[in-house]
């Protein structure tokens, strides 16, 4: 069921799908997940490029993917596939496929949207934020006019950096903060990288609860096992959604008093706490509305 107008599309989990794969691609219309990442980049071998395009192009054309936002990552326009990809997306877009974005990989500046959005129209821009550079130049990358979201690639930024994993992804935070920042200042979605141990639900459950309360609004996934964890990560809790109502009814009752602050559980709720209480509502109500 698609989502009323006013609802906030939740993208908690961010399925990587690969665009080669027609089995993976039917199986993935029955996944619990807000949104699939239609890989033809990294997830596909060179030799499989062209047929996994026409594959991905039909089955988006023919297939029910309910809610779930539908995205595809494109090869990059500097590869011998990228130009090939975006054409063959505008032309089945065009002609009635269901794609809700674009996603460029290795996005360093603006001039690498400008050349996706010259050969694509109609449909909105995501951003793989995946090297230094991207990092430096985010706030100019999220200004752009035809980005909707921004996509971190923490693998390839630790590889470019080169980097140690560790638990706490101290060697990430500056490039996180740094694209959080922008996405924030510029109400893009922005969604976390992926956790590579996929068997390891507790290592996938602390770096999603670290992403969410830094402000991410889900996770990339590699595998369907992580999907429940990252939906309950970024889901308001039961407790966050009593809070949030009596916040607001608290806060109400003292408007109508005359009064501009009301207390709650001991703390002071002011408007701020309002707003972000009914986005938490409205959160809540948009995956309720996705799951049916």
């Amino acid at each position: 069921m698609p989502l009323a107008d006013d609802r906030p599309r939740p993208y908690r989990s961010v399925l990587y799908i690969p665009g080669s794969k027609e089995r993976a691609l039917e199986k993935a219309q029955g996944l619990d997940c807000d949104a699939i990442i239609f890989d033809l980049e990294d997830a596909v071998a060179a030799e499989e490029k062209a047929a996994a395009r026409a594959l991905l192009t039909r089955v988006l054309a023919e297939a029910d993917f309910g809610g779930r936002a539908r995205i595809v990552r494109a090869n990059g326009l500097d590869t011998a596939w990228g130009r090939d990809d975006v054409l063959a997306f505008a032309k089945a877009i065009a002609a009635g496929a269901k794609v809700d974005a674009i996603l460029i990989p290795k996005v360093s500046s603006p001039a690498d949207l400008d050349a996706v959005a010259a050969l694509i129209a109609g449909v909105p821009l995501w951003a793989m934020m995946e090297t230094a550079a991207g990092m430096l130049n985010a706030a100019a990358i999220a200004a752009h006019p035809r980005l909707q979201g921004m996509v971190m690639g923490t693998n390839d930024l630790a590889k470019e950096l080169g980097s140690r994993f560790r638990p706490d992804r101290l060697p990430m935070q500056a490039g996180l903060g740094l694209c959080l920042l922008a996405a924030k200042a510029h109400g893009r979605i922005i969604v976390d990288g992926v956790y590579n141990a996929f068997k390891d639900d507790e290592g996938l459950r602390a770096e999603c609860a670290q992403g969410r309360d830094m402000g991410f609004d889900g996770k990339t996934l590699i595998h369907p096992a992580q999907l429940a964890v990252a939906n309950e990560a970024f889901a308001p809790s039961e407790a966050e959604i009593d809070l949030a109502r009596r916040q607001i009814a608290a806060f109400d009752d003292a408007a109508r008093a005359g009064q501009g602050v009301a207390v709650v559980d001991g703390k002071i709720v002011e408007n701020l706490h309002v707003v972000t209480a009914r986005q938490i509502l409205a959160r809540a109500e948009a995956i309720a509305e996705r799951a049916n």
